[in-house]
């Protein structure tokens, strides 16, 4: 049998979370933002960003440690090319929304995937079906979740403009659209695309104006609706990005069946998602994702493609396809024929 070495990257892992913390603390105060003028010495990046002159030190140079922030010989702090493009909140390539709302909702909420898994309940305060209403009666969490659905899907929405082939269809809605990043990509890329976004109405605000910011107004349009109780609107192609994870398989079977009804003969299913390998041994993100679905939700998991090829097969879809787009999110197409 092979030697099992040291026990150093099992300990790593177990402190990891205070790298990942680090991480979403910078981002909450706004560091790499602060940085983005110029260089700043101790004193002034930390007057900035309001944080304790103890701390402040050890803070900044474990940024420098772990690559996020370069320190010159005159001890001035700035950004790293990484860090410049795009945890910088004034610029379009802005990832920090997804990560502030990992700090705000997900991360402390991790630390009861012992009792989730003892109990099979979701540790959250509410259930998939009751969070929702919650989070988007306050408009602060709505906005922070917002942001971090356009920053967890503007990478694999660039991606899906140039892997499928937009030229043969003329309208897309994305279903659960939040401010819109999908289909704005979409019609960056496509000038003869029209269509829009359906969600729940207190998105609307949101979406309307995430779009105008793009200058696409006259092409996108909010569909306001509930896919529980609503039809799905009409088009050639319809997206789901990061949806189905979401809710048990009911559920999640439900919203295909909707989705085949919605489609014309010809039309196109989108689903993105965070896919489990098929082998289940590979993925380990695939697999997070479905054990924070555990947590977050009262029947929510990740799948791998082949799960989600059978469920479409049975709602009538066909020539199903699953292909990657960016980072660890892949697609899964399929046709109404």
């Amino acid at each position: 049998m092979p030697s099992p070495g040291t026990s150093e990257r099992i300990v790593k892992l177990g402190y990891a979370f205070r790298e990942s913390k680090a991480l979403l603390s910078a981002v909450e105060l706004g560091v790499f933002t602060a940085l983005a003028t110029a260089p700043l010495d101790l004193h002034t990046l930390r007057n900035s960003i309001g944080i304790d002159q103890r701390g402040a030190r050890d803070f900044f140079d474990a940024l420098v440690a772990l690559g996020l922030l370069e320190r010159n010989d005159a001890g001035l702090y700035s950004n790293t090319p990484e860090t410049a493009l795009y945890l910088d909140r004034r610029n379009p390539t802005y990832i920090g929304g997804e990560l502030a709302f990992l700090s705000a909702e997900l991360f402390g909420c991790w630390n009861s995937l012992t009792a989730a898994l003892r109990t099979g309940k979701p540790q959250s305060g509410a259930g998939a079906a009751g969070m929702y209403p919650a989070r988007y009666a306050d408009q602060a969490a709505l906005e922070i979740f917002a942001g971090a659905m356009t920053a967890g899907s503007l990478a694999a929405a660039k991606a899906l403009a140039v892997e499928f082939p937009w030229q043969e269809y003329k309208t897309i809605v994305d279903v659960g659209a939040a401010e819109g990043c999908l289909p704005v990509q979409i019609a960056l890329a496509h000038s003869h695309v029209t269509g829009g976004g359906f969600d729940l109405p207190p998105l609307r605000p949101l979406f309307d104006n995430y779009v105008r910011g793009h200058s696409l107004s006259d092409r996108l349009q909010f569909y306001p609706g509930s896919f529980f109780h609503d039809p799905l609107p009409d088009a050639d192609v319809l997206v789901m990005g990061r949806v189905l994870h979401n809710w048990d398989l009911a559920t999640k079977k439900m919203l295909l069946n909707k989705a085949y009804e919605a489609l014309s003969e010809g039309g196109a299913l989108i689903i993105c998602e965070r896919l489990i390998d098929d082998e289940r041994r590979l993925n380990a993100a695939g697999l997070l994702a479905s054990l924070n679905m555990l947590i977050m939700t009262e029947g929510g998991f990740d799948f791998a493609g082949l799960d989600c090829i059978s469920w479409m097969k049975e709602s009538g879809f066909r020539n199903m396809r699953v292909a990657p787009l960016a980072g660890d999110q892949s697609m899964i197409v399929g046709y109404r024929c």
